[in-house]
């Protein structure tokens, strides 16, 4: 019976999925763990009932126009939820693929970063880099007055700034507006008897307005002289300040530092009278300083360099209004890549190391090769040593084409491999073409803005002398340091002050969850699920929201033990604040630190379903029915290994020199045939090490593939191996047409089997007769799927059974072909348990299923959508379909944290698979945090000591037990405790 709370969510009657219709009270405001052997049905509860039932009955709060542009819900198996407040997920699925989206975008600190720079941003000159500012007249006229009274001085309109030319027109426009003097190049003279000017000089032309002398009662005629010329110069306004720079003695007697800084001395021009007439017996050297103002923000030098009022869009690379104009604020453009069209630097020319010139066609093969033969030929090289060795002279030369230099010097004119091939994508009409030529590309940053996506303009404006762009640049952890120390001063203090609480609010938040190391321009396609959640875990959080039911799958995903107290610290804190935090989990920090545990069970699939206990942790270790309580109490555990494999750093891959993002130019090296587990802090650059630049070079070796490996000067050893195989927690397909029998081939077996009764060959069926993904067997009515979909508009798509099949796929006749009185359908619902018995005599069916049984799948049914699947079943279903294959002794597993989404004992299945793995020679490496999985590890290699700047290093490596020796290893540090543990 379940227990009943005062203040509770109450379910009454779940039977969504393999739920057994329960019914539970769920205590309000606090935190809140389902945890579960995989495959029990946490999530049905938690996503599939309580939040497809919260967000249901917000959507249908709102008007049926509204409703038709939102995703609709199904409405769950469920009699009646009672309590439920407003519901937000936060589910482990992979971030925004969008190029635009980054980790500073999606928690909304860039739009906080645009509004800053906006408002408090101090714009500067893009040409060079003098700041730049704008003033109202009324501001420019009280700037003139604070000036020492008796300063004479000149209001000028600049016409000309750097021109060449003889400007005739704008001598005759000066004249027509009434003004009488003009200043040109330093000098003043009559309108009417200026000197003719070289047309192939640059020269400064300015209207003189007025002439004045500072005192009180000038403030209205200044004023309109000031906006006279505002007006006549476009904004632009030169005032001219008489100096004394000194006594002159006899032609000699200025200072040195006076000349230097004499403008007219510079160009020749002699001194003249404020009238602009000519001193002859001058005394004193009065000079002429000049100031330039400006309603825009203008620079007076480069006057192209000029911005309208600062706006938040102008710092926005997804507005046409601030994105750089050559890449349309993407930061990178497509460019043809050297490293993809010579993918092997071994191989020579003759062979084809120019892979981009081969596989056109036998004309276009011959062609290329002649080409490349008078390369040979006229550079005076071999066209069969390898690529690496030629002089990297010829290579440019071969890349990019001759220069007029090159043809001068050698004799002879070559197009170049890149040229040629932008011509030929340029001009091909050819789709083949097109998509062969296209492979060769990589993205490449931008020339324009150099990768920081926005304008010059938007460039030039800093806040605490750093850029918009360089802030992006900068680690969570960094910016937060910038922003604790910015200070800002006078009226751009209180303008800031509510942005920058917001902004620092964010930081916070985002250290807090543990993703301090993440650079705030990274693209959020790049994150892993774990790091994606925690970012908008970290958004909700700033929100402040109040009596919000959050849902959340496994926030822990990526996390390292270090962090896991800061995470935790976050959800309680939601709690603490009014909020009820459900958090589908199997990590043993949060389930112990639950302020109430559901455990569902006891076993996953059809055998799942019901609350096996719940309460405190006291309550679940004492329940006897309860797995999970087994193992928190210590009744059940993942054992060491009896006798730990020996490694060989003889015999081993390695990767010298990585240093793609913070890896430090290191040297790693991965012993063959053990089981090594690479772990580290979050960011320390494990997945960068293991799957951007070890997996994708072996795939590059041994594939061909054009997929560009991370960083790295090579990597050794590649040839100990015959096949790498990666196996993550991506589905296993994307249609309901997937699923186990069909990914791991059995239902080809199947097939066949059925193909070969009686019945079947009476009729002459074939085994594609027994597959509802082509025509022949299949149902017509619904194409092979069961189901029909019916589109409701403004209310959820309704999902109908076949009306002619039943949901069965397969038409009538198919359906009375049998084999043991089970047609294919029915085989196809039977669970993977149930299929080993009735396939019992037919060892390759066997041999199959029985990996699935092994790695915990048993539960399954055979033709389970893979759609319903869960990332660990689906990486589980990937490992059984490798265990059933022909070992070669010399294959490479790479998995990315296996045990997302597993229980303790998924855990221990998952680990005797992996060993099974490592026992038939093979060599698996693992990216993982999880301590049982790195203390049964024959060799470990621990990246940090911290994430981002401050990680990338090789921290210790060796055996578990030669790992917790190292005092500056974290994982070391929780570590030690599960090796006393376990030997005891």
């Amino acid at each position: 019976m379940a227990r009943r709370v005062e203040k509770a969510i109450r379910i009454t009657g779940a039977s969504e999925h393999n739920l057994k219709n329960i019914s539970l009270d769920i205590p309000r405001d606090k935190l809140i763990v389902i945890t579960g052997i995989s495959g029990s049905g946490k999530s049905s509860l938690a996503f599939d009932t309580i939040y497809a039932e919260g967000r249901r009955k917000y959507v249908e709060s709102l008007s049926a126009y509204a409703r038709q542009f939102l995703e609709q819900m199904q409405k769950p198996e469920v009699a009646e939820i009672t309590g439920l407040p407003p519901t937000i997920a936060i589910e482990q699925r992979s971030a925004s693929s969008n190029p635009r989206s980054t980790v500073a975008t999606t928690t909304e600190i860039y739009d906080y970063f645009r509004l800053l720079f906006a408002r408090v941003g101090q714009p500067h000159c893009w040409v060079c880099g003098k700041e730049i500012t704008s003033q109202h007249s009324s501001q420019i006229v009280d700037s003139i007055l604070s000036e020492a009274e008796g300063t004479k001085l000149q209001i000028c309109a600049p016409l000309v700034r750097g021109k060449k030319g003889e400007h005739k027109d704008i001598f005759t426009g000066i004249q027509r507006e009434g003004f009488v003097r003009v200043r040109v190049d330093g000098a003043v003279y009559d309108v009417r008897n200026v000197p003719a000017l070289n047309k192939n000089k640059k020269h400064n032309i300015a209207a003189v307005v007025d002439r004045l002398i500072i005192k009180d009662s000038i403030r209205v005629r200044l004023a309109d002289s000031v906006e006279t010329a505002l007006k006549l110069a476009d904004g632009i306004l030169l005032v001219l300040l008489q100096e004394d720079r000194g006594q002159k003695t006899e032609g000699r007697g200025q200072r040195t530092e006076d000349r230097k800084q004499s403008p007219e001395r510079k160009r020749g021009v002699k001194k003249t009278t404020d009238d602009g007439q000519l001193k002859k017996d001058e005394k004193h050297v009065l000079e002429w300083k000049e100031v330039i103002y400006s309603e825009k923000f203008a620079c007076p030098k480069h006057p192209q360099a000029s911005l309208e009022e600062l706006s938040p869009r102008l710092f926005s690379f997804n507005s046409p209004y601030g994105a750089c104009k050559s890449c349309d604020g993407l930061g990178t453009i497509l460019e043809f890549d050297p490293d993809l069209i010579v993918p092997d630097k071994s191989v020579s020319l003759e062979n084809g190391a120019v892979d981009a010139w081969r596989k056109g066609g036998k004309r276009m093969n011959i062609f290329y090769n002649r080409l490349v033969k008078r390369f040979c030929r006229k550079m005076g090289i071999s066209k069969s040593i390898p690529f690496s060795r030629i002089p990297k002279e010829y290579v440019r030369i071969l890349m990019h084409g001759t220069t007029a230099a090159d043809e001068q010097k050698y004799g002879v004119g070559f197009e170049g491999v890149i040229p040629n091939l932008v011509r030929r994508w340029k001009t091909t009409t050819s789709e083949y073409v097109k998509t062969r030529l296209h492979s060769y590309l990589s993205e490449q940053p931008c020339r324009s803005c150099d990768g920081a996506r926005l304008r010059p303009e938007a460039i030039a404006v800093t806040v605490g002398g750093k850029n918009i762009h360089q802030l992006t640049a900068l680690s969570v952890e960094k910016a937060q340091e910038f922003f604790n120390k910015l200070k800002l001063y006078k009226e751009k203090a209180v303008i800031g002050a509510a942005v920058l609480k917001e902004i620092k609010a964010r930081l916070k938040f985002m250290v807090d969850v543990g993703l301090g190391y993440l650079t705030l321009d990274r693209m959020s396609s790049t994150l892993a699920g774990g790091e994606a959640q925690r970012i908008r875990l970290a958004t909700q959080v700033g929100s402040g929201l109040v009596g919000v039911c959050y849902v959340l799958d496994e926030p822990t995903i990526g996390l390292h033990r270090r962090d896991n107290n800061r995470l935790l610290g976050i959800l309680q804190r939601l709690a603490r604040l009014g909020n009820t935090v459900i958090v589908v989990e199997h990590d043993e920090d949060i389930i112990r630190n639950a302020d109430h545990i559901i455990d569902i069970g006891p076993a996953a699939g059809a055998q799942g379903g019901e609350v096996v206990a719940q309460g405190s942790l006291a309550d679940i270790t004492g329940c006897a029915e309860s797995l999970t309580g087994d193992y928190l109490s210590g009744k059940k555990s993942i054992a060491l290994p009896l006798k730990r494999r020996k490694y060989s750093l003889r015999k081993c891959i390695e990767v010298k020199e990585a240093a793609e993002n913070n890896l430090k130019n290191i040297d790693v090296k991965f012993p063959l045939g053990v089981f090594t587990c690479v772990t580290g802090v979050s960011g320390s650059g494990k997945s960068t090490l293991v799957s951007q630049i070890l997996l994708r070079a072996l795939k590059r070796r041994l594939y061909r593939s054009r997929e560009k490996p991370g960083k790295h000067r090579i990597v050794l050893g590649t040839s100990q191996i015959d096949k790498v195989i990666e196996i993550d927690q991506s589905p296993i397909g994307r249609t309901p047409r997937s699923n186990p029998a069909t990914y791991t081939g059995v239902f080809d077996v199947i097939r066949k089997l059925f193909s070969m009764t009686r019945e079947a060959k009476i009729r002459g069926y074939k085994p594609g007769r027994f597959s509802f993904n082509v025509k022949g067997g299949r149902c017509e009515y619904c194409r092979g799927q069961g189901t029909k979909k019916i589109e409701m508009h403004f209310l959820p798509d309704v999902y109908v059974t076949c009306q002619s099949c039943k949901g069965k796929r397969y038409n009538p006749e198919t359906l009375q072909v049998t084999y043991k009185g089970k047609n294919i359908a029915d085989v196809l619902d039977m669970r993977i348990d149930e299929s080993l018995d009735f396939f019992a005599n037919f060892p390759t069916i066997v041999r199959i299923l029985k990996t699935l049984a092994d790695v915990g799948m048993g539960y399954m049914q055979l033709g389970q959508a893979s759609t319903t699947l869960s990332g660990g079943e689906a990486q589980r279903v990937k490992l059984s379909a490798e265990l059933g294959k022909a070992a070669t002794g010399h294959t490479l597993y790479l998995l990315d944290e296996p045990t997302t989404g597993l229980h303790f004992a998924d855990i221990h299945n998952l680990l005797n698979v992996l060993q099974r793995l490592c026992d038939m020679g093979n060599t698996v490496i693992v990216i993982e945090h999880n301590l049982d999985v790195i203390k049964i590890a024959d060799y470990i290699i621990d990246l940090g000591p911290e994430g981002g700047d401050a990680g990338g290093r090789v921290v210790v490596t060796g055996t578990p037990e030669e790992i917790i020796k190292n005092k500056k290893s974290y994982t070391a540090k929780f570590l030690k405790p599960k090796l006393v543990n376990s030997e005891a």
